[in-house]
């Protein structure tokens, strides 16, 4: 069975190699010259730009009908359960199935990992969280646990009645969690993903305050599957590409299924920002915003959910205390401002490299979705004066 296991694995990991080379021929927004809102990014421009945060990613790419995948991410590599962080999420529209929501609701705190996955895995997925905290050192009395998993249907490119991720992918993506560049597009739980038509998938950004506003970082992740009227930085794409929500309509003919608005996002913000629930839940909610200015309506079949924690140290919650209080100084809420901006403008950007770094895919069905056409977008952005090639970047 162990000889069987690392096999899968490898096949796995060549899989996710082969993903990941094609879509290093793919730019990401600032290579072509988008460069949304005023702050500056991070050193990566990832959410991994926030210290101590981790993103691991299982690619689930076999047959003609398997496109689908995990994406794990770590507030910070120690036991989340006895170390846990401050969070909240923000519904934005309810149709999805996100697990864990409550009891981060009630109580403000994150204990576990964070997978994002495909809508009839959540709950495997959600047992495979509950096996790796179970066997954490120091856990051994643990009796309860709560994991926080994430979805977006990936039924158009894959098989997801087949429910085909298992336990031993999420916990490989939790174990290879990893700082550094986090690899975007067609990867790990945005495998079989799509968005306004086009392919899409896992994409991310960040940005820092100044250091007169206390020089924090945001960070963001997306995992994108919705629709709408996509817009770049304020320029119309959807329209200027001939693709978009009630096209059809508006054209006196029935709207191509492609076009349906119905999807999903969920969005994860971190920040090194020293915040609680009340904080974070203000913050999450300008996920929403980010999302807005992409785009993406909210469709009525939407799952939209902006998870949002902080990993500074000083606000954590230790499972075990000898004392009745909280540590730690919070940042105040007059003071939340930038921290606002950053989180609009990284998800902005977040989803664009979602866009810009997915590959063309064909899954279950015959199904297929380009990815988002780099040469006629050139051409829509050149008649506003925007976007260039990345061969004559300035």
């Amino acid at each position: 069975m162990q000889m069987m296991a690392r096999l899968a694995g490898a096949v796995l990991f060549v899989t996710v190699l082969v993903v990941q080379l094609v879509a290093q021929d793919r730019p990401r927004t600032r290579e072509i010259g988008l460069a949304p809102g005023v702050l500056p990014t991070g050193p990566l421009n990832a959410i991994t730009d926030v210290s101590g945060v981790r993103v691991g990613q299982v690619s689930l790419v076999e047959g003609d009908a398997v496109r689908t995948g995990v994406t794990a991410i770590l507030p910070h590599g120690g036991n989340l359960f006895q170390e846990k962080v401050p969070a909240a999420i923000h519904l934005g529209n309810g149709f999805g199935k996100l697990i864990g929501y409550s009891q981060v609701e009630e109580l403000g705190v994150l204990e576990s990992p964070i997978i994002l996955t495909n809508t009839l895995s959540v709950w495997d997925a959600a047992n495979a969280v509950v096996t790796y905290l179970m066997n954490l050192p120091g856990n051994e009395d643990v009796r309860s646990i709560n994991p926080v998993v994430g979805e977006t249907n990936d039924g158009n490119l894959n098989d997801v009645r087949g429910r085909h991720v298992r336990e031993t992918h999420v916990l490989e993506a939790i174990g290879g969690a990893t700082g550094g560049a986090v690899e975007e597009g067609a990867v790990g739980a945005g495998t079989g993903t799509s968005a306004f038509g086009w392919k899409a998938g896992i994409g991310t950004a960040s940005r820092r305050t100044p250091d007169s506003l206390g020089g924090f970082t945001v960070g963001v992740l997306v995992q994108a599957n919705y629709g709408g009227v996509l817009q770049m930085d304020g320029i119309p794409v959807g329209q200027e590409l001939g693709q978009y929500y009630l096209q059809g309509d508006i054209e006196g003919r029935v709207g191509d299924a492609d076009q349906d608005p119905d999807g999903s996002i969920v969005m994860v913000v971190a920040t090194d920002a020293p915040l609680r629930a009340e904080g974070l839940r203000r913050v999450a909610r300008r996920g929403m915003l980010g999302l807005a200015r992409t785009g993406g309506t909210s469709s009525h079949g939407s799952g939209d959910y902006v998870i949002a924690f902080s990993t500074a140290r000083a606000v954590r919650s230790w499972h075990r205390s000898q004392t009745d209080t909280e540590r730690g100084h919070v940042l105040r809420m007059d003071r939340l401002s930038p921290i606002f901006e950053a989180t609009i403008e990284a998800t902005e950007e977040a989803i664009y490299n979602s866009l810009l770094q997915a590959v063309s895919l064909d899954g279950q069905g015959g199904n297929q979705f380009e990815a988002l056409p780099l040469d006629r977008l050139l051409e829509a952005g050149a008649k506003y004066n925007r976007l260039y090639s990345p061969s004559v970047r300035p």
